[in-house]
C-alpha cells in the first residue's frame, strides 16, 4: 500500500501535457493591442517561427503564445498577446487574442 501512492503519482506525472511556448516574456505594457480579426487565412498552416512573426505583425500583437493540443494555459489576459492553438501535427487550428 505504501508504494501504491508514489507509483500513481509517477504515472500521472507522465501524462502532463506539453507546456505552451510564449515568444516574449510575460511583461506588461508593450503598448500594443492584438486584433485577431482577419487571421482565418492562417488556419490549417504549419506553425513556424517565420509564420509566427507574420501573424504577430498582422494582428498588431506584442507577444505570441503557441498552444499545443492538450496544453494547459494560464487564464491571465493580455491585450497584446496572440494565442495560436495547434493540432497534433503542428498545424494551426485557432487564433485568438488575450
Amino acid at each position: 500500500m505504501r508504494l501504491t501512492l508514489p507509483l500513481i503519482a509517477l504515472a500521472v506525472a507522465g501524462c502532463v501535457p506539453a507546456e505552451p511556448v510564449e515568444s516574449t516574456p510575460p511583461e506588461r505594457g508593450t503598448g500594443l493591442t492584438c486584433n485577431d480579426e482577419g487571421l482565418s487565412a492562417y488556419i490549417g498552416r504549419e506553425a513556424t517561427a517565420e509564420l509566427g512573426a507574420e501573424m504577430m505583425k498582422a494582428a498588431g500583437a506584442g507577444a505570441l503564445r503557441w498552444v499545443p493540443k492538450g496544453a494547459m494555459v494560464t487564464m491571465d489576459y493580455r491585450t497584446d498577446r496572440l494565442n495560436v492553438h495547434l493540432d497534433e501535427k503542428n498545424r494551426i487550428t485557432r487564433l485568438n487574442c488575450g
